[in-house]
C-alpha cells in the first residue's frame, strides 16, 4: 500500500475537518500498515499466503510423502506427543519433534497408520509444560465433539471434505444493498431442542426467502463449550459447532441458501477466547501468553475470558488464517466481526467518546488496529464482494472507509445506538412526547460516507433481562389479547408502533437494514438458554413461528407487514440512495415526511391525530398516489388510507404542495405517477 506523502491528502482527512489534528495519528497508521505489509511479503510471499496457516497447523495430509502431518504452535511447551483412539490414548506413540519458532510436528505415513487415523478419529495433543501434563483439544482442530455421558470434549480429525458445491458460481453483488436476517440454528426450532443445520435449511431457510430478505446472518457457528454463551466464547477457531450437526450439513445449509440467492455471512468473535482450559486456547503451552497477552491486560473485566495479542505474528497469522478458511472451506459471503470497540481499545470501550482524542489516543489497540486492516483487506482480495460488518459502538472515524482512504476497511458498522435509542422512548416517554425532530436525528446521524445497518432490535435486545419492541409495546397483553376476536388499545398500539418503529428504521436508518429471527412478527417473551438457573429448561431457546401462520392471531398481521416492507424496500432499492431530503417535520402532529430516491415517507407518530387535508411540499409537481400503508387491514390496521385515489399538487405560496388525509399511528408511502 502506497501511504500518501502529505498527510493532508489521506481521503479520510479530506473528508472530516475534525480529523486534522490527527493526521499524523493517521499516517502512522497507514505506514506501519505498509511497513508490515512488506514484512508479511519478504517472509511468508504476502498477505494470502500468510493467511494458510490452517494448511500448515494442524491436520494436513501430504500427497507426495503419502502421510498426514500434525503440527502445533506451543513455544513454552517442554514436549508434545499426539493421542487419541488410533494409537490407544499412548502418549509414547506419536511425540512431536520441536522445529524453530516453538513450531512441534510429527508425521503419520499411510504404511503404518492408514485405517487407523481417518475422518472423526478421536485425538488430543499430550503437552508437558511448567504448569504439568496435561491432554489439551489441538488449536487448528475443524471438529470438535462433547461426550454425552461426562460432558466432556474432544477433537476429531477431518480430512478434505468430497461434498460438492452447486454454488459455485455464487455471487451477491454489493450493489446490492443487506436485509440481514440474524439467526441462531440451535434455536431455530420450535420444539424444546438444539435445532440443527438440517432443520434450519429445510423449515427456516423457506421462511427468510419467503419473507425477502437476501443476507442471513449466522451466529454461534464455531465452537463453543456453553451452550448459553449464544456462541461468543468460542474454544475452537476452526471448528463449526457439532451441536447442529457435521461440517458438510453446515456446507448444505449454505449451499442451499445460495440456490435462494441469500448470501450468508458469519458473526465471527476475533475480539476475545473462552478462559476454559480444557476447551480452549488458555495456557495451551503451560504459558500464560502464547496467544493471549500476558498478565491483567489479557483478561476482558466483563467477559471473563482472554484477550488475544495481536502484536503477535502466530496470533495474527491464526486469526487471519481462520477467515480464509470459513469463506474457502464453507463459502462464507462475509463476517460480522464481533466485539470491534473491545479489540480497538484498552479499555474496550468503557468511555463516553465523546472527544474525538479517544480515537487517537494512549487507549488505542494499534495492533489490533491493524489487525482489522489487514483482515478487512485479506476477505476483499478473497472475494471482492465479500461483506464486512463491525459491531463498534465508538463510532471510530474511518472504521467504514477503505484502508487505502485512511480507514479500517469495514463495508458497514451496526448501528448500535438505534435500537438502544428506542427502547428508551418506549421506557421513558408518553407517545405524545415523542419528538419527530429526535427521531430524524438518531437515525440519519451518522458518519459521512461511512455506510450502516440499522436495526430497531438484533437478540441484544431479546436476551432475558432485556425485552424485544413488541414485549416492550404489548407486554403481559401478548398472553391474553393476540386474537383477532379480542379486542386491545394495548395491542392495537403495539402493533401500530412496532409497524411504525420497524419501517422508518429500515428507510431511515442505514444503508443496510436487520433484524433478529422472530422478531419480524413480533416473537413475545425473551431468550434464555438452558441454564441451572432455569432448570436446563429450552422453553425460551426456541422461536414459535406457529405464531405467525395461526390465521387467528394477530401475529400474522406483524409477518406480512414485514414481508411487504421487505418488498417495497428493495424493488424500489430505497437503501441505496444517495441522499435524504427531509421535507416537511411537525412536532405537534408528530408527523415526519421524507423523500428517497422517487418515494415520498409519510409517518405519524402521533397517537391521537389524525389530520384532515394535511398540506406539505413535494419537490415535483404532479400526481401522487399511495402505493404501501400500515395501515391496511392485512396489517392490522383500518383501511383509513384510500389507495386508489390519485392526489395532485396545488401550487400553494408558490411551491408545490400535497393534501391530504393522514391519521394517527400511520405510515405511508407515495409515488409520482406522472
Amino acid at each position: 500500500m502506497k501511504v500518501p506523502e502529505n498527510s493532508n491528502e489521506i481521503a479520510i482527512i479530506q473528508d472530516d475537518k475534525w480529523l486534522e489534528p490527527f493526521k499524523e495519528t493517521i499516517k502512522n497508521r497507514m505506514t506501519w500498515l505498509s511497513d508490515h505489509e512488506d514484512y508479511l511479503k519478504s517472509n511468508f510471499g504476502g498477505l494470502n499466503k500468510f493467511a494458510r496457516a490452517h494448511e500448515y497447523y494442524g491436520f494436513n495430509y501430504d500427497k507426495k510423502l503419502k502421510g498426514l502431518w500434525y503440527r502445533e504452535w506451543a513455544p513454552n511447551a517442554h514436549r508434545l506427543s499426539l493421542v487419541g483412539d488410533f494409537n490407544n490414548w499412548n502418549t509414547e506413540a506419536n511425540i512431536l519433534e520441536k522445529k524453530d519458532y516453538g513450531v512441534w510436528e510429527v508425521f503419520l505415513p499411510d504404511s503404518e497408520y492408514s485405517g487407523k487415523i481417518k475422518n472423526y478419529s478421536l485425538v488430543k495433543v499430550n503437552i508437558q509444560s511448567d504448569g504439568g501434563s496435561h491432554n489439551r483439544i489441538p488449536a487448528y482442530i475443524k471438529r470438535v465433539i462433547q461426550d454425552p455421558t461426562d460432558h466432556s470434549f474432544c477433537g476429531q480429525v477431518i480430512l478434505d471434505s468430497d461434498y460438492k458445491w452447486t454454488d459455485k458460481n455464487f455471487k451477491f453483488s454489493k450493489k446490492v444493498a443487506p436485509i440481514i436476517y440474524e439467526c441462531h440454528v440451535g434455536m431455530a426450532t420450535e420444539e424444546g431442542k438444539v435445532g440443527t443445520y438440517n432443520d434450519f435449511k429445510n423449515d427456516v431457510l423457506p421462511r427468510i426467502s419467503k419473507l425477502g430478505y437476501n443476507t442471513i446472518q449466522m451466529m454461534a457457528v464455531q465452537e463453543h463449550p456453553y451452550y448459553g454463551s449464544f456462541g461468543y466464547h468460542v474454544s475452537s477457531f476452526f471448528a463449526p459447532t457439532s451441536r447442529f450437526g457435521t461440517p458438510d450439513d453446515l456446507r448444505d445449509l449454505i449451499d442451499e441458501a445460495h440456490k435462494l440467492g441469500i448470501q450468508v455471512i458469519m458473526d465471527v468473535v476475533h475480539s476475545h477466547s473462552v478462559k476454559n482450559f480444557a476447551e480452549g486456547l488458555h495456557e495451551f503451552d503451560g504459558s500464560n501468553d502464547a496467544y493471549f497477552i500476558s498478565g491483567e491486560a489479557g483478561w476482558h473485566p466483563d467477559w471473563d475470558s482472554r484477550l488475544f495479542d495481536y502484536g503477535n505474528v502466530e496470533v495474527e497469522r491464526f486469526l487471519l488464517s481462520n477467515l480464509t478458511y470459513w469463506l474457502e472451506e464453507f463459502h462464507f459471503d462475509g463476517f460480522r466481526f464481533d466485539g470491534v470497540t473491545s479489540m480497538l481499545y484498552h479499555h474496550h470501550g468503557s468511555t463516553s467518546f465523546g472527544d474525538y482524542n479517544e480515537y487517537f489516543g494512549d487507549s488505542v489497540n494499534n495492533s489490533a488496529i491493524m489487525y482489522l486492516q489487514l483482515a478487512n483487506n485479506l476477505v476483499h482480495s478473497i472475494n471482492k464482494n465479500a461483506l464486512t460488518i463491525a459491531e463498534d459502538m465508538s463510532g471510530m472515524p474511518g472504521a467504514c472507509r477503505t484502508v487505502v482512504d485512511g480507514g479500517l476497511g469495514f463495508d458497514y458498522r451496526l448501528a448500535m445506538g438505534v435500537p438502544d435509542y428506542w427502547i428508551k422512548l418506549l421506557k421513558h416517554k408518553q407517545d405524545q412526547d415523542w419528538s419527530v425532530g429526535d427521531i430524524w436525528w438518531e437515525l440519519t446521524n451518522r458518519r459521512f460516507k461511512e455506510k450502516t445497518i440499522a436495526y430497531a432490535e438484533s437478540h441484544d435486545q431479546a436476551l432475558v433481562g432485556d425485552k424485544t419492541l413488541a414485549f416492550w409495546l404489548m407486554d403481559k397483553a401478548m398472553y391474553t389479547d393476540m386474537s383477532i376476536h379480542s379486542e386491545s388499545l394495548v395491542v392495537d398500539r403495539g402493533i401500530a408502533l412496532h409497524k411504525l418503529i420497524r419501517f422508518v428504521t429500515m428507510t431511515l436508518g442505514g444503508e443496510g437494514y436487520l433484524t433478529f429471527m422472530g422478531n419480524e412478527f413480533g416473537h413475545p417473551e425473551w431468550v434464555d438458554f438452558p441454564r441451572e438457573g432455569n432448570d436446563w429448561s429450552y422453553h425460551y431457546a426456541r422461536r414459535q413461528w406457529s405464531l405467525a401462520s395461526e390465521d387467528h392471531l394477530k401475529y400474522k398481521f406483524l409477518d406480512l407487514f414485514d414481508r411487504d416492507m421487505v418488498s417495497l424496500i428493495s424493488e424500489n432499492n430505497t437503501l441505496n440512495a444517495k441522499k435524504v431530503d427531509k421535507l416537511h417535520e411537525d412536532e405537534v402532529n408528530n408527523v415526519l415526511i421524507f423523500k428517497k430516491k422517487k418515494l415520498i415517507f409519510v409517518f405519524n407518530f402521533h397517537p391521537e391525530n389524525s389530520i384532515e387535508d394535511y398540506t406539505f411540499y413535494v419537490p415535483k409537481k404532479g400526481k401522487y398516489k399511495v402505493i404501501f400503508t400500515s395501515d391496511d387491514e392485512q396489517y392490522g390496521g383500518y383501511n383509513r388510507v384510500d389507495k386508489n385515489y390519485v392526489y395532485s399538487t396545488q401550487k400553494i405560496d408558490d411551491v408545490n404542495k400535497l393534501r391530504l388525509f393522514i391519521p394517527n399511528r400511520t405510515a405511508f408511502v407515495l409515488e409520482k405517477i406522472d
